[in-house]
Formats: C-alpha cells, sequence, structure tokens
C-alpha cells in the first residue's frame, strides 16, 4: 500500500505531513495503483475517487458521435493579418475581414469576440505568406499552420487556453478560432446544452483531473477529446439549454455598456439593464447547471464533497507561468462611469453613436441568439443612411465658438440626454488633456492599440483637431487646413494685432506676458499649419493596413501623448525601412521598393492584386514566379508612381529628422 497526503492547503506543510503520517485525520490517500490507469493518460490523480474515476469508464468521449475539438490556425503575423473589430470598413466584415476567436481571458457562458481576421478569397493572402515563409521546407503546405479550416465559419464553443477553471463561450457562426482559441463543435441540437455541460463544476473538475493539475492549467485539446460526454435525455437537454440561454443573456447584458463590445447599446449612467447586478443571477443559474450535471455523470454525495473540496487546494496551487491577459485594458476605466459617457458623447458628435436609443425615440435592437453571427456594427451605432444629432464629417475642433467646436458639442448632448455636465473650461480641459489617454487604453484589445478618434494637437494643448479615423479620406488634410487651421490661424493674428494696439508702445508686465502666449500660440498653430501641408500631398488612408500604420506618418502632429507619438515615430520609422511592405501605405509611398519584392514574394503580390501579373500555378500545384511577367517592373513601378507624392515624401523625411513640431518662432 502506498500512502499519500496532500498538503496544499496549509501554510505548516512539514506539521500536516507529519500529523497525517501518525494516523491524524487529514488529507490522506491509499489509491490501488491499478485504478491511475482507469483514467486516459494514466494521469498522476491520486486524490480522484471511485465515481469520478467510474465516469471515464461509463461514458463515451468528448471526440466522436458528431462532437469534435480542434486547433485553429497561427498567422505567425499577427500586426499584418489581425485587427480590431472597429479598426475596418463595416462594409468589408464577413468579406474580406471575419471574426477571430484568439482565446481571451476567463469569460464564462459568453465573450466578446474584438478581434477580425483577413480571410479574403478565402485566405489567399493568409495562405501565400504561410508557404512564402516556410519554417520547414519539407512541409511548405498551408495547412501546416492554418488548422482545422473545414470548421471555420461553424458554431461552436471556444475558452481560453489558460485559466482558473474550465468555461468555454460560445463561438457565432461566421468566425474563425486560433491556435490558441481552441474550439468544440457539437450537433446544432446540442450546442446550448453543450454550452451548460461544459460550463459545470463536475466538467471541470473532471478536466482538471485528467491534467493532473488544478491551479491554473492549460485546458488543451488533446484532452478535452477524452473526457467523458454522458449524453442528456431530452427533457435534461431542454432543462440545461434554457439554463445556458438565461446565463449567456445575462453575461451579454452586462457587456452592452462596453463601448468596444459588438453587443454596445448605451453607456454605464444611461443603461439600466446593464447596471442591473448579474452576478447573483449567475449564480444561481450555475446551481441549477451544476445540479443537473452531477446527476448526468451519476456522481454521488461523496463525489460531490470531493469536488466541492477541489477548490480549496486548488486555489493553493503554486501558479508558474501565467500568462498575463493580451487584453492592456483589463482595468481601463473601472467603474468610471463619468469617462465612459463623455466617451459616448464624443461618439454621438461625431456621427458614430445613436443618441436616440438614450432619448427612447430608437428602441433598443431585439436580443440575437447565443451563435446567431455576430453583426457588422454594435446596436448603438447610427444606423447606414440616418442622420446623425449634429451634421460632422469627421473632424472636430479644440475652438470655443467654431460650429465644429467638439467641448460645445458634447455638452449639448449632454443636455439632450438629461445628464449634469462639467463647466465647460472643466470640460474643455478634461478632452484636450485627458480624454485621449483613456480612449487609447479603453481601445487596446488583444494586443492592438486601435484608437478610433485621433488628437492632433499644438505642443501646449492650447488647440486641437480631432478625427473619426472611420471617416477619413485622401481629402482630409486639405479640408484641416483650408476649412479649421488656416483661418483659426488669421483669427489669432487678428487678436495679437489687437493687443499689440491696445498696449501702445509702452506696454505693462501683464500686457507683455499675454502678448508673448499670444506670440507662442501663432507660433505653434503655424508650425502646426506647415506640418499638415506636408502630409496632406501624401495622405491616402486604407484602415485596411490599420489604425497605427495609418497614423504613423501624423507623429509629428500628436505631441499630447508622449507615448502614443512614441509608438507612431517607431512604425513610421518600421515603415520606411520596409518592414510592412505588405500595406496600402509601403505601396502608396515607396513602389519602387514594394513592387520588386511582389515578384519574390507572392503574399506581397496578393495583397497588392499583382499575384496574376507576377506568379504562375505550375502543374505541380506549386506557385512560381514568372519568368517573364506580364507587365515589366518598371512600368508597374512607374504608374504606382506620383510626383506630387514622392516630393512631399522627401519634405516629410527631411522634417521628421527632429522630434516633433518645431518650437514656435517668437513673433516680432
Amino acid at each position: 500500500m502506498t500512502l499519500f497526503i496532500r498538503a496544499v492547503a496549509v501554510e505548516d506543510k512539514a506539521s500536516a505531513i507529519k500529523r497525517a503520517i501518525a494516523g491524524e485525520p487529514t488529507d490522506r490517500f491509499t489509491p490501488n495503483l491499478s485504478q491511475f490507469k482507469e483514467l486516459p493518460g494514466t494521469p498522476f490523480a491520486y486524490w480522484i475517487g471511485t465515481g469520478v474515476r467510474a465516469a471515464f469508464q461509463r461514458f463515451p468521449s468528448v471526440e466522436g458521435n458528431g462532437r469534435a475539438v480542434r486547433q485553429g490556425l497561427a498567422t505567425s503575423d499577427d500586426f499584418r493579418f489581425l485587427r480590431a473589430q472597429w479598426e475596418v470598413d463595416p462594409k468589408t466584415r464577413g468579406k474580406k475581414w471575419f471574426p477571430f476567436a484568439k482565446g481571451g481571458e476567463l469569460s464564462p457562458f459568453y465573450a466578446s469576440i474584438h478581434l477580425v481576421i483577413n480571410w479574403d478569397q478565402e485566405g489567399e493572402e493568409l495562405k501565400g505568406w504561410v508557404v512564402s515563409n516556410p519554417t520547414d521546407p519539407r512541409t511548405a503546405h498551408w495547412s501546416r499552420r492554418i488548422a482545422s479550416s473545414e470548421y471555420y465559419f461553424q458554431p461552436g464553443m471556444t475558452w481560453p487556453l489558460r485559466a482558473s477553471r474550465f468555461a468555454p463561450q460560445p463561438l457565432p457562426s461566421g468566425c474563425i478560432f486560433s491556435v490558441r482559441g481552441y474550439s468544440v463543435f457539437l450537433p446544432e441540437a446540442m450546442l446550448l446544452a453543450g454550452l451548460a455541460l461544459f460550463n459545470s463544476k463536475p466538467f471541470d473538475y473532471l478536466f482538471k483531473a485528467l491534467l493532473g493539475r488544478f491551479g491554473y492549467p492549460e485546458f488543451i485539446v488533446g484532452v478535452l477529446q477524452k473526457l467523458p460526454w454522458p449524453e442528456p435525455s431530452v427533457e435534461q437537454a431542454e432543462a440545461l439549454s434554457s439554463l445556458a440561454r438565461s446565463a449567456w443573456s445575462a453575461a451579454r447584458t452586462a457587456d452592452t455598456s462596453v463601448e468596444t463590445s459588438l453587443a454596445f447599446t448605451l453607456p454605464k449612467p444611461l443603461n439600466a439593464d446593464a447596471n442591473a447586478a448579474t452576478g447573483p443571477a449567475l449564480v444561481h443559474l450555475q446551481s441549477k447547471i451544476d445540479a443537473i450535471a452531477f446527476d448526468l455523470f451519476g456522481l454521488d454525495e461523496s463525489d460531490r464533497s470531493e469536488i466541492e473540496g477541489a477548490s480549496v487546494f486548488a486555489s493553493a496551487e503554486i501558479v508558474e507561468g501565467i500568462e498575463a491577459s493580451e487584453d492592456e485594458d483589463k482595468n481601463t476605466s473601472a467603474g468610471n462611469d463619468p469617462f465612459f459617457l463623455q466617451s459616448w458623447s464624443v461618439g454621438v458628435a461625431f456621427g458614430r453613436f445613436d443618441i436616440r436609443l438614450a432619448t427612447g425615440e430608437r428602441a433598443i435592437p431585439a436580443e440575437p441568439e447565443p451563435f446567431d453571427p455576430l453583426p457588422n456594427t454594435s446596436p448603438g451605432m447610427l444606423p447606414n443612411g440616418e442622420g446623425p444629432f449634429m451634421p460632422c464629417m469627421g473632424v472636430l475642433v479644440d475652438d470655443p465658438g467654431h460650429a465644429d467646436d467638439l467641448t460645445a458639442r458634447v455638452l449639448a448632448i449632454y443636455e439632450r440626454v438629461g445628464q449634469p455636465a462639467s463647466e465647460a473650461a472643466t470640460l474643455r480641459r478634461s478632452l484636450a488633456r485627458e480624454f485621449f489617454p483613456s480612449h487609447l487604453k479603453m481601445y487596446t484589445k488583444s494586443g492592438r492599440k486601435a484608437p478610433i478618434y485621433c488628437q492632433l494637437s499644438t505642443p501646449s494643448g492650447g488647440y486641437s483637431v480631432w478625427l473619426y479615423l472611420q471617416d477619413l479620406n485622401k481629402d482630409t488634410f486639405f479640408r484641416v487646413q483650408t476649412d479649421y487651421v488656416a483661418p483659426k490661424l488669421v483669427h489669432e493674428h487678428r487678436q495679437l494685432e489687437s493687443l499689440l494696439s491696445d498696449a501702445g508702445q509702452h506696454p505693462n508686465a501683464a500686457q507683455r506676458k499675454v502678448i508673448e502666449a499670444q506670440q507662442s500660440f501663432i507660433g505653434e498653430l503655424q508650425s502646426l499649419l506647415e506640418e499638415l501641408k506636408r502630409v496632406a500631398p501624401l495622405w491616402n488612408p486604407m484602415l485596411d493596413d490599420g489604425i497605427m500604420l495609418t497614423m504613423s506618418p501624423l507623429w509629428r502632429l500628436t505631441p499630447q501623448h508622449k507615448p502614443w507619438q512614441k509608438e507612431l515615430k517607431a512604425k513610421w520609422e518600421d515603415l520606411a525601412a520596409g518592414k510592412f511592405d505588405w500595406s496600402h501605405i509601403a505601396m502608396h509611398l515607396w513602389p519602387e521598393r514594394v513592387v520588386p519584392k511582389c515578384a519574390a514574394d507572392r503574399s506581397l503580390a496578393i495583397a497588392h492584386g499583382l499575384q496574376d501579373v507576377l506568379w504562375d500555378d505550375s502543374d505541380d500545384g506549386r506557385w512560381k514566379p514568372q519568368p517573364t511577367p506580364k507587365r515589366p517592373i518598371d512600368e508597374l513601378v512607374r504608374e504606382r508612381t506620383s510626383v506630387a507624392v514622392k516630393s512631399a515624401l522627401k519634405d516629410l523625411t527631411e522634417a521628421s529628422a527632429s522630434s516633433g513640431l518645431r518650437a514656435p518662432r517668437r513673433l516680432s
């Protein structure tokens, strides 16, 4: 007989072991060594009771009979192939960009999917990238990294690789899943019941037992495939489905106040449903699910005590190498209702969100079903073709008295929805100095930094231009110059002339201070205008490149937030060095460099629409460069080269040698 002593959940382990050896009641186990073989893979789970071991013998495994557990794809270049769902044009969702499940953090029953993946033409560019960059020439087929493609777009369930418990959430129809976003697929009629069963306490225990670890294990595909699956009766399946549907709904309702979610309707201060306490309801639903699961697995009271007690020593296990959540914003603005309201109001001001949901003029859209395809935009967005609360063409300014003054618009929105607002000066200061850093944190998800609004400002922050990135076009910066900054500069010059006239030949100290401040402000505005003139001729935004690359030429215009400016500057330097030649902006600015690369890397040719010009499909099924391209390389370069763009790029590159906007000139 072999004695096993479990002393995980006690501080003085030595004393506990001595007491156990002396025969005192404690966590003592004397298993028959043959019982280890009753579990697949023979894990060293000496604490597992008879009923739990029997479950592995009584029931078929999860894998089989229409059930499948699969691992998804690895892009090997997430920056190139993934985007936050709000980064891309909604019209391209479901055509080029598809929802992408990539693990995330613990979120039982429901989780928002923040990412989309470039799967245009069934992943042609991604497949070309895999083949063009093989890690092993012997296995150069794209399927070596793009696994289980036959299951893409099917409804199923997905979960984070590592968490404190096994707690899947729906993988809606129309999604693709990743190498870290493992997925399980069941017959459609069993999906909701399966969601409940997989989230149950007994199933979590069985999974951890087979893993031989309870504290933050990795819930891997191979083990889930071997776990027992007790087929529920019709009545049990209906009960489990109803409970899972209610739990999903409760969790999703809380998400309707999260601006970055596709479930978003209104921010917390205006969202009564999201403010309701969902925790107690979920606990109640979970207990009912657990009760059915215990019966399904045929577990008695002693088994239940074993499973209920597992959480005690699980929390005491030493957790080594726990990976941080990919979401850098986990605690961003936690409980910051004023910021949520301010952020939503900025969205309303730009015509992004629909104020009528708050005023009752438009009803909150009906809740979807858990496995329905995800919408292209959240219900809180202004529907296509409908007029915004205030007309806007994607540009607002920090400029008192201007028709497009952001502060005045936000104040009007607060008044319309009956919410108290700060004094205008306080709100203006908050928007100028505090809003963008909080917005950046809110819109940093799953490893992508993708703010939807961009603040371009003078170094002192005395004047800002705000852009809504979904409304940008090649004429944006010409409009910013002529409609906003140039008129502002003329106005401030007039203000200076008035100050000088009032002060006369001998201004006092106070007057000199005001005049010097005005001169400095005019110098900053002049530098801002000059930088806009540099950017405007080469500006041709393509949001498919991602927000960071799209905005990288503007890094000198973002002095108000130094960390963001530093990141944009780094991306601009990498772009200039040829690191992102798959991007549209690289082709727009450096065709003489990018086009020849397309002849050597088919994935680049696909990205720029040149695959049929430069590549052939050979008899053995492998793509090969055309010995003589259908069109000469120099001709392809020439038709993509603009003299005006090259001149502007030269000017911008020379100006970028400095660290930002020039110090303002002192005016005489």
